[in-house]
C-alpha cells in the first residue's frame, strides 16, 4: 500500500526499502544502533513490518515494528533523514502504521525513545500504566 503526502510517498512494500540508507542512519546517526552491521540491519527488516518515507524515488525515512501482527507492535527505527526533518513526515508515519489494516487490533504498542516523547504523545502513546511490571535485559555496546 501507498500514501502520498506533499512530495513524499510512503510505502509498506519491503522490497522499495533501500537497506544502504537504513543502514546508514541507524549506525553512524541513531543514538539506538550506533555501529550496527548491514548483516543485523537486513535481519531486522526482514523480520519486522515497515514503512518507508520517499522524496523523489529516494528514502528518506523509516519506521519499523516488532510485531506478531495479531496482539503487540513494539515501535523501533523511527527515522527521517536530516533535510527532510520538520514537515511532520514522521508523524504521518507514525499515523498510518497505527492505523495500517495490518496492524488492528493489538492489545499493546510500545516504545521506547530518549527524545521524540512529543512525537509519540501526539499519536496516543504515554508512559507506562505500570513500569513495576516491564523487565528489560539490556546489552548497550552488543554493535561494538
Amino acid at each position: 500500500m501507498e500514501r502520498v503526502f506533499g512530495d513524499y510517498h510512503l510505502s509498506d512494500d519491503r522490497g522499495r526499502l533501500d537497506l544502504r540508507v537504513i543502514h546508514d542512519f541507524l549506525a553512524r546517526q541513531s543514538y539506538w544502533a550506533a555501529g550496527i552491521s548491514p548483516e543485523v540491519v537486513d535481519k531486522c527488516v526482514r523480520h519486522s513490518f515497515c514503512i518507508g518515507a520517499f522524496h523523489d524515488g529516494q528514502q528518506v525515512g523509516l519506521v519499523r515494528v516488532v510485531t506478531d501482527y495479531a496482539t503487540f507492535g513494539h515501535v523501533m527505527d523511527v527515522f527521517v533523514l536530516p533535510p527532510h526533518r520538520g514537515r511532520g513526515l514522521a508523524k504521518q508515519m507514525m499515523e498510518w502504521m497505527i492505523g495500517h489494516p495490518d496492524l488492528q487490533g493489538f492489545r499493546l504498542w510500545t516504545l521506547g525513545t530518549q527524545d521524540a516523547h512529543g512525537l509519540y504523545a501526539g499519536v496516543g502513546f504515554t508512559a507506562p500504566a505500570h513500569p513495576e511490571y516491564l523487565m528489560e535485559r539490556r546489552r548497550p555496546d552488543v554493535y561494538r
